[in-house]
């Protein structure tokens, strides 16, 4: 939806994220100030000095970590080696440009965290569910997976999982294998600048005729209804339709990485449009093929590559379709990867009849686990490595010494397990078992450094029960702040749902009724924000999504607004829009 941001709640955030925009002649004074920053401060004012002078450097000189460098003879006699900080790890001291220029081969292996999901999953299935698969074992064309797919439920999977994607998900439809390799690659500046999607769209439903003005192109467009949509399309189109060579194509190739680099653009552009014409083509055509050519240099995508791509995506769909529990598990365990925070995966595991439990000291591990099943699926135990602040090495002396259920929080210090980590386990609620509440536990920490309560084989005195002060509970709303604050997330409600009185009043409504609206509704949505999103190919656009108890809204913030309310967008946590509802046709 098209949104007018009114600010309902604000909680700072970095103060540096709303004024680390620069222009041309500096720094932005007012939003400086609009911070509570002093622009005349000396050690501000060196600092923005030095930030300025870096405007325009590389982002990073880096190692690439699954970067291969082949050569036949002894490396070390060609170029600099030196040692790397990992152990029995070297790097060599050239670019990876001049590697290029020099012809020396270069291999570059790609490390997904979606990989890492998909194997923690797959064992996870093994160990719950007596079944074993593999990537090449999981059935394929699945009519349920796809249904999912194209009601865009895809949050937490790979590649599709963003708000661009889900948006476009229900237009595409993908119905095979190779919809979803268009899916991957159709979404990206390349073909969006290029102006392809719209064209392709509208081919596939059906609205444009698909033409091909040659044989010879339809057979390298023929599959994506005669737009060009990968690095080899260009590189084909080149060869059949503008008679380069294939060297020359392949210059051409690497060329879409820096097409905007001075005096590229030109040599190709008039090579390309000549070699078309005297073939017979149209000027006009030529002109609109370069143009589409040119979009992949704000980054295009290999077939091959989105191939590659597709196949995990559709592997995670459909681990998130048929084992949502165990998706979830092996997702939150692979943190931090995707858009999405534990928050969000954890609804939406609970949105498809998973139960989730919470943290505590005689249930969980460090990683979240499966237990006995309970409803449709295996219940998921939240681990100790949803609280923040907690050292997975003292979560280990927990857990070693857990050889029965603990009775009392003394039982965890004299099992060794630090002070700070029982306050910060308390903090996340986690003695539910022991009976004791999240304010009880607290209570009872600050007297284990003088250890006052007598235990007798293990378990504190009734006498001991007895002297205890009778503490005020905490309302709910406390505890949900509370768990918010720890964990992230929680399990008892979410923080919307007590201001829902007061939202109704304004005339807000809930994010679960627009589905039953009308395109074009004027209305008023509220809601936690949970992803922000500010593409450099949007021209200025902000992409949020705010959450609230029934469900979530897209929310589109043109530029002109984003800057007149960026304080607020940047630095609130609840956000109340009113805005134009939009639905996109199915």
């Amino acid at each position: 939806m098209l949104a007018k941001p009114w600010v309902y709640q604000k909680t700072p955030l970095n103060a540096w994220g709303s004024i680390w925009s620069w222009r041309a002649e500096g720094f932005d004074r007012e939003r400086i100030i609009e911070q509570g920053l002093n622009p005349d401060d000396p050690h501000l004012c060196k600092v923005l000095q030095l930030t300025e002078q870096m405007i325009g450097f590389p982002r990073q000189l880096g190692q690439h970590t699954g970067g291969f460098v082949i050569t036949q003879c002894k490396l070390s006699d060609l170029c600099p080696v030196m040692n790397a900080r990992m152990e029995d790890r070297t790097q060599l001291e050239w670019n990876k440009d001049d590697l290029e220029a020099l012809g020396i081969l270069k291999v570059d292996v790609l490390a997904l965290g979606m990989l890492t999901c998909i194997r923690k999953a797959f064992d996870m299935i093994d160990q719950h569910y007596g079944k074993q698969f593999s990537l090449e074992n999981v059935p394929q064309d699945d009519k349920e997976v796809y249904d999912m797919i194209c009601r865009a439920d895809t949050l937490g999977v790979f590649q599709i999982e963003s708000r661009a994607q889900m948006s476009m998900l229900p237009r595409l439809k993908p119905r095979c294998f190779y919809d979803l390799v268009i899916e991957v690659a159709i979404v990206r500046p390349g073909p969006i600048q290029g102006d392809m999607v719209h064209p392709y769209l509208r081919r596939r439903d059906k609205i444009d005729p698909v033409e091909y003005p040659s044989p010879e192109l339809e057979v390298v467009l023929g599959r994506t209804l005669g737009v060009p949509l990968f690095q080899e399309q260009a590189m084909e189109i080149a060869i059949v339709a503008a008679g380069f060579t294939p060297a020359e194509a392949d210059q051409l190739r690497r060329s879409m990485a820096t097409f905007k680099a001075k005096g590229q653009v030109s040599t190709f552009r008039q090579k390309l449009i000549d070699g078309m014409v005297a073939k017979g083509y149209e000027e006009e055509y030529a002109i609109r093929i370069f143009k589409q050519l040119e979009g992949f240099g704000s980054y295009g995508f290999p077939e091959s590559h989105a191939a590659s791509f597709a196949h995990l995506v559709y592997i995670s769909c459909w681990l998130k379709h048929h084992y949502p529990d165990v998706f979830a598990a092996a997702l939150l365990n692979s943190q931090p990867m995707g858009f999405y925070q534990p928050a969000e995966i954890v609804d939406d595991a609970r949105n498809h009849q998973v139960v989730v439990r919470p943290v505590d000291v005689n249930h969980s591990f460090w990683d979240n686990i499966l237990e006995e099943v309970d409803g449709k699926y295996c219940a998921l135990r939240l681990g100790f490595r949803q609280v923040s602040g907690l050292r997975q090495a003292d979560m280990e002396i927990l857990i070693n010494n857990r050889t029965h259920s603990y009775l009392s929080i003394n039982q965890l210090s004299d099992a060794g397990v630090p002070q700070a980590a029982i306050e910060r386990l308390s903090d996340a609620d986690a003695f539910r078992s022991l009976g004791l509440t999240r304010r009880e536990a607290l209570w009872e920490i600050p007297a284990l450094s003088d250890k006052p309560i007598a235990l007798f084989n293990g378990q504190a005195s009734e006498s001991a029960h007895e002297s205890q002060i009778s503490l005020p509970l905490m309302t709910d709303a406390e505890h949900v702040v509370q768990d918010f604050a720890v964990t992230g997330l929680s399990l008892k409600a979410h923080p919307v749902s007590f201001i829902r009185y007061e939202l109704n009043q304004l005339g807000i409504t809930p994010t679960g009724k627009l589905k039953e609206m009308k395109n074009g509704d004027t209305l008023k949505v509220a809601g936690m924000i949970t992803v922000r999103q500010h593409p450099g190919t949007a021209k200025g656009v902000l992409f949020i999504t705010i959450k609230d108890e029934t469900g979530f809204a897209n929310l589109v913030v043109w530029a002109n607004l984003f800057e007149k309310y960026r304080k607020e967008i940047l630095q609130s946590r609840l956000l109340m829009v009113e805005g134009q509802l939009q639905i996109e046709e199915k």
